[in-house]
């Protein structure tokens, strides 16, 4: 299998016994890899309405067939389970270097089940894997993890995935960390693994794997580089990453502001991308073999936070620990979020969960005292670096915010729930979906609850009235404010989405940037794996990884009425203020045109079983 490692590692933590199949071509062939075999294997030999944090749950490391290959940005694999915060399909993705280690090591996924009597490690040295004590490592965070488990295998090049506290302690929002600070983190998946009693996998590896036509593939990569490098985000790409967003989504109204109570925030400047540029980056840093340094190292200077060293970081932490809890005070962040790596946690989550709880302090709904005695004003630093520590501990007021926003409201109550902000129960990202409408429906409809990245629709920033015509044959489409054709767009862009991560590259090259569309991308598929695709079944299989994701979460019973988001969104407008005042988000008539574009029912939101034997899925009804 050309572009393939060859192998799935299946491990059985219960039995702790270790068994190596090859990779089923047939699956390959129908859903490439990555996030498509997951929710396959997940699908086929998971049983419905698993607790998450049961024996029997799956938890699957999956890496795509460009992972490991010269693609830029071809770096990244997929961690997914049955999660137990949302308690629907588990899935989350990062980039780095450990998914191509895996590739080297001969595998193309890893399955495990079962639960280990005590912490284990999973160790994977090409074909010699074993699992070995880890019961001094439990209770470690993850940079201290990482650098014994590297002393240990006396090797620094050894990958790993690790998880952290939190994880241990149960918060349902932990993750798995690579690299340190690269992170898959949402829908508890390192919750999962802990769980299992699986506190880190190490891996190296020393093989390869060969592509069925270097020549072409080869030519292709050079010609994709050409383009990235011409990219007019290129250059700010390489600079400042994605905090590029801080002031991008500030100038139009669109920053989380004091949770999302305003489109914009007064100290967005002094605590941008910009800034950090200015004040702290000493480097740039990229991915397995991508020509986009989007990631910066750090040294923050700042005597409160002595040795204060850390990567990135990307623009969700860094709006979540500043503009969505009212903090102007740019090291404090930085904090926040190197806590959050170290500690294993998703900083989504974390930041919702504490300005949740700042907003219903500001409301009367919860008193300082049942807060622990802590002074929840906005941008109270003190408090927000206690509160991180309570989470991860599961310590005085940090117990109830550690399940989540969802799960917290509902042990609150007073009408909190309407302020929490999560979809399907995950937590909504760092962006105001009332000024940017197309990542609204996109986060109503994801598979995993409210996220921008099942879809990125980055085309109603375009303004391109032409360009909607000729894509969509709406000239609405290009615009954000504009609510009209966006169940196109999403679905175009789910679907880009789901190769994306299928393959095991990165969404700033593949999405944003669009520097293939489904014929390129057949044209690199046929190079690299000698399967003669094309780009019409390119896109059967992106869609087929979107439907067959729905009825996974069909099946734990998710309709249309669950495709909702927050009444923030749908009956308040934005306040006064920037480019987006007084938008509201029209959900309804958008979901009512997505799913018409799905070939779904309108009503029940299902796919219809015309469509799933277009897809060849007539099976799984």
């Amino acid at each position: 299998m050309d572009s393939y490692g060859g192998h799935v590692l299946y491990v059985d933590l219960t039995a702790g016994t270790v068994q190596r199949h090859p990779t089923e071509p047939d699956l390959a062939r129908a859903y490439l890899g990555g996030r498509g075999l997951n929710v396959k294997r997940l699908w086929d030999e998971l049983p419905a309405h698993t607790d998450g944090l049961s024996p029997e749950n799956l938890l699957l490391f999956g890496a795509g067939p460009l992972v490991g290959t010269l693609f830029p940005g071809g770096a990244r694999f997929n961690v997914s389970a049955m999660s137990p915060q949302t308690g629907i399909l588990g899935d989350s993705n990062a980039g780095g270097f450990f998914g191509p280690e895996l590739k080297f090591a001969g595998y193309d996924q890893i399955v495990i089940r079962g639960r280990a009597e005590r912490p284990v490690c999973l160790w994977i040295e090409d074909d010699e894997v074993t699992l070995r004590d880890a019961g001094d490592l439990w209770g470690r965070d993850v940079w201290a993890t990482t650098a014994a488990i590297r002393r240990d295998m006396g090797n620094g090049r050894v990958q790993v995935a690790a998880i952290g506290p939190g994880a241990e302690n149960g918060v349902r929002f932990a993750g798995v960390f690579v690299n340190l600070n690269r992170p898959a983190a949402r829908t508890g998946m390192g919750t999962v693994m802990a769980s299992k009693n699986l506190k880190a996998i190490a891996v190296r590896g020393t093989g390869s794997f060969p592509v069925a036509d270097m020549a072409r593939f080869r030519e292709i990569i050079e010609q994709l580089d050409e383009v990235i490098y011409a990219h007019p985000e290129y250059e700010i790409r390489c600079r400042l990453g994605t905090t590029k967003l801080i002031k991008a989504l500030n100038s139009i109204g669109g920053l989380p502001t004091r949770h999302f109570q305003r489109g914009q925030f007064e100290a967005a400047d002094a605590v941008s991308g910009e800034a950090i540029e200015a004040l702290y980056k000493i480097k740039s840093k990229a991915c397995f073999a991508c020509t986009i340094p989007c990631s910066r190292f750090l040294v923050v200077d700042d005597p409160r936070y002595p040795g204060l060293r850390l990567e990135g970081p990307e623009y969700e932490p860094l709006a979540g620990f500043t503009a969505r809890v009212g903090n102007a005070d740019l090291a404090l962040a930085l904090k926040c979020v190197d806590l959050a790596n170290r500690y294993g946690v998703d900083a989504i989550a974390l930041s919702e969960v504490i300005a949740w709880a700042m907003e219903c302090y500001q409301r009367g709904m919860l008193s300082r005292e049942e807060a622990g005695g802590l002074d929840l004003s906005w941008g109270n630093g003190e408090a927000i670096l206690a509160l991180i520590h309570q989470v991860v501990h599961r310590e005085g007021f940090g117990d109830l915010l550690a399940d989540g926003v969802r799960k917290a409201a509902e042990r609150l109550g007073r009408g909190s729930e309407e302020i929490a902000l999560h979809g399907k129960g995950l937590e909504v990202f760092q962006a105001d979906v009332r000024a940017i409408k197309a990542y609204g429906l996109g986060n109503a409809v994801a598979s995993r609850g409210a996220d921008h990245l099942r879809s990125e629709p980055w085309f109603e920033f375009s303004e391109d009235a032409e360009e909607g015509i000729r894509r969509y044959g709406i000239p609405e489409t290009a615009f954000r404010l504009e609510y009209k054709g966006k169940g196109l767009v999403v679905k175009h862009f789910e679907e880009m989405a789901a190769i994306s991560d299928a393959l095991g590259v990165c969404k700033n090259t593949y999405n944003n940037m669009e520097v293939l569309d489904w014929d390129g991308t057949a044209d690199l598929l046929r190079a690299a794996t000698g399967w003669d695709f094309t780009g019409d079944e390119v896109q059967r299989i992106g869609e087929r990884i979107v439907n067959l994701e729905r009825l996974f979460i069909a099946r734990e019973g998710i309709t249309r009425a669950d495709d909702q988001l927050p009444q923030r969104f749908l009956a308040e407008p934005l306040p006064e203020g920037g480019p987006s005042t007084g938008s509201l988000l029209e959900l309804e008539p958008m979901l009512d045109e997505y799913y018409r574009a799905r070939g779904w029912d309108v009503t029940t939101g299902l796919p219809t079983k015309e469509k799933l034997e277009k897809l060849g899925l007539a099976d799984n009804t």
